[in-house]
């Protein structure tokens, strides 16, 4: 888990914890204490939801992300493999020219 993820959890936490003991603490009826405590809990789950919502996407984006850097290095390799294979089979064409010539002239003497 990210440092960031790990900051937003403890504030979640941190929050439900004080929202819940201030609400128990606080000289209410308690139907009323229930009603709160619902509402914090609901509070506290919608905003872990969007929280994980928030999440999934930055995964997903930066899971696209690390995609496309990878296919262009792939791709940078390929054509650079593609180079140097031009290289050497021009470094050889001209080799093979060379040995022809050479037997050639060792034939006609």
């Amino acid at each position: 888990m990210s440092d960031s993820s790990n900051t937003i959890l403890g504030i979640l936490a941190g929050t439900a914890i004080g929202a819940t003991l201030g609400i128990l603490f606080a000289p209410d009826k308690g139907s009323s204490t229930r009603r709160k405590l619902v509402e914090e809990s609901n509070s506290v789950v919608d905003s872990v939801a969007q929280n994980a919502n928030q999440l999934t996407h930055q995964i997903a984006n930066s899971f696209t992300s690390h995609k496309r850097d990878l296919k262009n290095e792939v791709d940078a390799l390929v054509t650079d493999a593609s180079y140097k294979a031009d290289d050497v089979i021009n470094t050889l064409e001209a080799k093979l020219k060379e040995l022809k010539a050479k037997n050639r002239k060792l034939q006609t003497s």
